[in-house]
């Protein structure tokens, strides 16, 4: 699509060119950045003794690789038709700025000083910055937006525009009547809704035929995420991650028993799915958990007996199944290499507190957690006190024992892929009810989409989550063509879409004034929503510092 000389972009040759410029040196920059970070740290021996340019750089790389990735569905045409060349401008120029913004005041620091930020941004680069970062093209693309009702997507396949359809049909149809009240009294998502995923087969997204799953690949497992999450993050895109990483992780490392055993279930709906690693004193430094299992016999069985403390385990309440996280070898100094991965059986519980008690004795009792947002599914804090769990649910068999680090990152891997697509979807509902919100809304005499600060401010929102959309999207077609190699991509989609998220929801509830502040405009909901985005699966400063940057410095 040709844009008009008098907005500041040329024709759809021209800005394309400018973008590619952009990306390019966005990424040179970073490139030259991450060397000097990687003979700063030893190779990233010391990178805790500079987190804070390890955490400039790495959230630089990520900018650039969004970027590319937009560059690369426009320049390859597979959004060409929907989105014009501008988003690929515009992200361009939004994300280049913030590349070099992160990066220029730690060059002295990096000891590549002055010289690098000239040669990878001279004249040439600077000028094609001023024309991405022009005003008028982006109110022209603000505007636009409103006029669409803020419903402007790249064009995909047919099977995917396919899959992208009937979900969304069926979110707004059965979810969406349920979402705000379930928000407003804290109450479980409904069975109905369950019952009606776990027919249309979105639990057993991840699960080969095989398994009685139903794979179309990550995309597609993306594209449904996406939809469910634009009508509620909760109560619907959320429900189905759980199943995912549980069934990634099986698929990984479970005996072909278990597999037989569990995948079928979890895809058929059967078996609701809680995860249940993080413990009270133990967030991200998953290698120094200290919920323990101890072997021994029950009444003739072999297994395992539970001790300890878990928090934050959402859905444990409801779930039928907990993937576990227990450290088998006392030895703390081998801290991840001690840890195994259980699959826990329990009775289902609808409250906000449950306690489950087995013949012998052995207790897991749970109370859900008071959330400003997220609400419908609970999570929870749990106590285990001897709580026997048969050693054929140790995943991966005896062989599983030390492995469950191991097995729960590949299912974190897909996690944070999913919740890219969680967060996009967040962030387009927030576009489309603001954009509803600004044709309607009037002010001095006119219609607030009318007014350019206005339009701007769509604008930028438009083309950051099309940048968002992109990585999350170019992250889901490398884990399926390599899920172990996509590994990095998958995390730097979840560290950027997570906070295009929480910025497109907050800008939506500005341009919603005061009632942006008032419960019964979804936008409010969005906004604490959103807020969970960059803690779960990996909170931001963890993610980028220790699985970003450290794959980036250990050349991933």
């Amino acid at each position: 699509m040709a844009l008009a000389s008098s907005w500041g972009w040329t024709d759809g040759k021209s800005t394309m060119t400018d973008a590619a410029i952009l990306v390019g040196a966005a990424e040179q920059l970073s490139s030259i950045a991450l060397q000097a970070l990687r003979k700063l740290t030893g190779d990233g021996r010391n990178s805790d003794e500079h987190q804070v340019a390890l955490e400039r750089v790495a959230y630089a790389a990520t900018e650039a690789r969004a970027a590319r990735a937009l560059l690369d569905m426009l320049g390859s045409g597979g959004g060409a038709s929907k989105l014009p060349d501008g988003y690929a401008l515009a992200a361009a120029g939004e994300l280049a700025k913030g590349a070099y913004d992160r990066i220029a005041p730690i060059v002295d620091e990096l000891g590549i000083g002055e010289a690098a930020l000239e040669q990878t941004h001279p004249a040439t680069v600077r000028a094609a910055l001023r024309r991405a970062l022009a005003i008028a093209p982006l109110r022209e693309l603000g505007r636009k937006l409103a006029e669409q009702d803020g419903k402007v997507f790249p064009k995909l396949d047919e099977t995917y525009e396919e899959v992208r359809r009937s979900v969304r049909t069926f979110a707004e149809s059965q979810i969406g009547p349920h979402a705000e009240h379930i928000h407003r009294h804290d109450e479980l998502v409904p069975d109905s809704i369950i019952d009606q995923m776990a027919q249309l087969g979105y639990f057993g997204l991840s699960v080969p035929g095989q398994y009685g799953g139903y794979e179309m690949g990550n995309l597609a497992m993306i594209l449904t995420t996406e939809e469910l999450s634009r009508v509620s993050l909760p109560n619907g895109g959320s429900l189905i991650t759980r199943p995912e990483i549980l069934s990634k992780a099986l698929l990984a490392g479970g005996t072909q028993e278990q597999k037989a055993k569990w995948l079928p279930r979890i895809a058929s709906g059967e078996l609701m799915v809680g995860i249940s690693v993080t413990e009270p004193n133990v967030g991200s430094d998953v290698a120094s958990l200290q919920c323990r299992a101890t072997a021994g016999e029950l009444d003739g069985q072999q297994g395992w007996f539970l001790d300890g403390a878990k928090a934050w385990c959402t859905f444990a309440g409801r779930a039928n199944i907990l993937a576990l996280l227990a450290r088998t070898d006392p030895d703390a100094s081998k801290g991840a290499k001690g840890l195994s991965l259980f699959i826990v059986e329990k009775e289902r519980f609808d409250g906000h507190k449950f306690e489950m008690k087995q013949p012998y004795g052995g207790t897991l009792t749970g109370t859900a957690d008071r959330t400003i947002g997220y609400r419908g599914m609970h999570s929870f804090s749990m106590t285990l006190e001897r709580f026997f769990v048969p050693a054929e649910n140790l995943v991966g068999g005896a062989q599983g024992a030390g492995r469950g680090f191991y097995l729960q990152m590949a299912g974190f891997a897909a996690g944070r892929l999913q919740t890219g697509g969680r967060a996009c979807g967040v962030a387009q509902a927030a576009i489309e009810t603001t954009c509803k919100y600004v044709n309607e809304r009037r002010q001095f005499g006119q219609a607030t989409i009318n007014y350019p600060l206005t339009q701007h401010m769509l604008g930028r929102m438009a083309v950051r989550l099309a940048a968002a959309r992109a990585i999350t999207y170019a992250a889901a077609l490398a884990m399926d063509a390599d899920e172990r190699a996509a590994s990095l991509i998958a995390a730097q989609a979840k560290l950027f879409s997570c906070d295009i998220a929480v910025e497109i929801t907050q800008q939506g509830q500005l341009l919603h004034g005061g009632w942006g502040y008032a419960e019964e405009y979804a936008i409010s909901r969005y906004v604490v929503d959103a807020l969970v985005l960059p803690i779960f699966e990996g909170v931001k400063p963890i993610l980028a510092l220790k699985v970003v940057g450290r794959a980036l410095l250990a050349g991933e």
